[in-house]
């Protein structure tokens, strides 16, 4: 037995709209819930991201998800144009990954990054 892969991961937000505006700007396809539901998904390549509603829960920082997307550059400019306010440019890493971070408005940490060859 072996692990496959990622089904999905699922991320608490105070605000449901908020969240999915944001994400929606990043480019991420809603597969179900919206707006004023209690919980959405969103298409992450073969993954979910799932966003559920906790309007009351306090949360403190709790680690970063890595997506790995075809053009960096353009995510991130694209991420820019919509009003979105990465952490800084994309930069390459001696690891072998071109990234850069944003944090959702609800704190969670998201790196965006493309293999270097």
């Amino acid at each position: 037995m072996t692990i496959e892969s990622i089904s999905a991961v699922t991320l608490a937000t105070h605000d449901m709209a908020r969240a999915l505006r944001f994400y929606l700007a990043l480019g991420l396809p809603l597969r179900y819930g919206g707006d004023s539901a209690s919980f959405s998904s969103l298409s992450a390549g073969g993954a979910c991201l799932n966003l559920i509603a906790e309007p009351t829960r306090a949360w403190s920082w709790w680690g970063r998800i890595v997506f790995y997307v075809s053009d960096v550059d353009a995510l991130f400019a694209r991420a820019v144009d919509r009003g979105l306010q990465p952490e800084a440019p994309p930069r390459d890493a001696t690891w072998g990954e071109r990234y850069f971070h944003i944090t959702d408005p609800d704190g969670h940490e998201l790196s965006f990054a493309t293999r270097l060859t």
